[in-house]
C-alpha cells in the first residue's frame, strides 16, 4: 500500500474522510516512484519541503514509521531504526582556530553539509559524544573547558529533525575524559572514578547508575552493544601488565569484569554495526577485527586494511543495522575528512571451524574536500536522517 493509500485510510478511519482529500505526492507519477524521490531530499531541508503541501508534511512526519518499499525481510530490519537514510556525521577540531565542527556526509552525493556550530568549548578530547539512531540525535556531553583543568556538567543535544542544537538536562556530577555510549536507547556515561549515571531521552533527566568497585580504569575506547556498555584502558607502554576492562550491564545495572581475550585483543577504535562489533587497529596495516564472544577472540577480517590514503588520526562509526545481503558497514574517518568506507559481508574460508563464520570487508574512499585538509575527526556517529 503507498502512503497516499495509507493517508486516505486513516482519515477514513478517523471520521474525516468526508471534507478532506489527499491529493497525489507528486502529480502524475506513480505513488512508489514519487515516495523514493521524496526520501531522497536532504533531511537539512525537511522543514522546508514540509511547507509544500500537508501531503508532503504528513509524508516527512510519518515517512520513519512505514515499510511498505522493502522486501519483508528488510523491512522488518528497518523498522527497528527508522525507514531513513543513514548520514554519517563527523566532529572535528580545526587546528589553527581550535574550533570544533560537525559535518555530515550526505550518503547518495557524498558531500559534506556544514552543521549549526556546536555549543560549548570543551578542550579537545575531554567531552563525550554519543548517537541515538533511532531518535535521530546526537548528545556532546561535559568535557573539560578549554584552557583549564574545571569538568563541566553540560550536554548539548544535535536533532536531525530540526537540524539544531539546544540545551539538555545537565549530568549529575561534571565529567571529562568519560567513557559513553547508547545502550538500550539510553544514554550511559561512567568516568574513570567507577561514578556512572544514565540519561533518559524521554524523561529528559539523569538517573543514577550502579557504580563500578575496583580500580580506576583511564579510558582508552568505548562500545555499546547489546544492552551493554564496554570500556576498556588498552594496552600501555612499557605493557607490563594486561589492559583492564569493565562491562555495565544495563538491564541488570550491574558491572563485571570485562572478558580476558576481549580486553586483551582490543587494540585500536571499537564500531558496532549491524550488531557486531569490530575493532580497526591502531598499527601496521590497520586491519578490521571482529570479536566472537563465544570464543573470546578477536577474528581478522579478510580483505585488508584501512585504505593508507584514509591518513589518521581515525574515528569510526557503524551503521546499527543489517544493509543489503546480510552485509554490514563501517566508517573510518581520518584526516581532513577522508573516509573509507567498508562493507562487510560473510566469505567462506578453507579449514575453518564449521561454527566460526568469516568475514571479507571491501573498501571504499570517499575523498574530503580541500578546504578540510587541515580537521583533524575526535568522532564519528551514524543518524538516521
Amino acid at each position: 500500500m503507498s502512503f497516499s493509500s495509507m493517508s486516505k485510510q486513516q482519515v477514513l478511519d478517523a471520521g474525516e474522510g468526508a471534507g478532506e482529500e489527499v491529493v497525489e505526492l507528486i502529480p502524475g507519477l506513480p505513488e512508489e516512484v514519487a515516495e523514493k524521490c521524496l526520501l531522497h531530499l536532504p533531511f537539512l531541508y525537511h522543514r522546508l519541503f514540509r511547507t509544500v503541501s500537508s501531503t508532503w508534511n504528513r509524508f516527512l512526519t510519518d515517512a520513519p514509521a512505514k515499510p511498505p518499499l522493502l522486501a519483508p525481510a528488510a523491512a522488518a530490519a528497518a523498522a527497528a531504526v527508522s525507514f531513513s537514510l543513514p548520514f554519517l556525521f563527523a566532529f572535528a577540531f580545526d587546528p589553527a582556530s581550535r574550533r570544533l565542527q560537525c559535518q555530515a556526509l550526505d550518503p547518495f552525493s557524498r558531500r559534506w553539509l556544514l552543521l549549526p556550530p556546536v555549543p560549548g568549548g570543551a578542550a579537545a578530547g575531554s567531552f563525550a559524544v554519543v548517537g541515538l539512531p533511532r531518535r535521530g540525535e546526537i548528545y556532546v556531553i561535559g568535557g573539560v573547558e578549554e584552557g583549564g583543568d574545571k569538568a563541566v556538567r553540560s550536554v548539548a543535544v544535535y536533532s536531525a529533525a530540526r537540524n539544531g542544537w539546544e540545551a539538555a538536562a545537565a549530568m549529575r556530577t561534571p565529567r571529562g575524559y568519560m567513557a559513553a555510549g547508547e545502550v538500550g536507547g539510553r544514554v550511559v556515561v561512567a568516568g574513570e572514578d567507577g561514578e556512572a549515571e544514565v540519561f533518559d531521552p524521554e524523561a529528559g533527566r539523569w538517573l543514577p547508575a550502579a557504580p563500578r568497585r575496583g580500580a580506576a580504569v583511564a579510558r582508552y575506547d568505548a562500545a555499546a552493544a547489546g544492552g551493554k556498555l564496554y570500556v576498556t584502558e588498552g594496552w600501555a607502554w612499557p605493557f607490563e601488565r594486561a589492559p583492564r576492562g569493565a562491562v555495565y550491564d544495563a538491564a541488570a545495572d550491574s558491572w563485571r569484569e570485562m572478558a580476558r581475550g576481549m580486553r586483551e585483543g582490543w587494540t585500536g577504535s571499537c564500531a558496532v554495526a549491524g550488531g557486531r562489533m569490530y575493532i580497526v587497529a591502531e598499527y601496521g596495516e590497520w586491519r578490521l577485527k571482529r570479536y566472537d564472544e563465544a570464543r573470546d577472540e578477536w577474528r581478522m577480517v579478510a580483505g585488508g586494511g584501512v585504505p593508507p590514503e584514509v591518513r589518521r588520526p581515525h574515528v569510526v562509526a557503524g551503521e546499527v543495522g543489517e544493509v543489503a545481503g546480510g552485509r554490514r558497514r563501517i566508517y573510518v574517518v581520518g584526516a581532513g575528512l577522508d573516509v573509507a568506507v567498508g562493507t562487510v559481508s560473510a566469505a567462506a574460508a578453507a579449514g575453518a571451524p564449521h561454527d566460526v563464520e568469516e568475514e571479507v570487508v571491501e573498501w571504499e574512499v570517499v575523498k574530503g574536500p580541500a578546504e578540510f585538509a587541515g580537521l583533524a575527526p575526535c568522532n564519528a556517529q551514524v543518524l538516521y536522517a
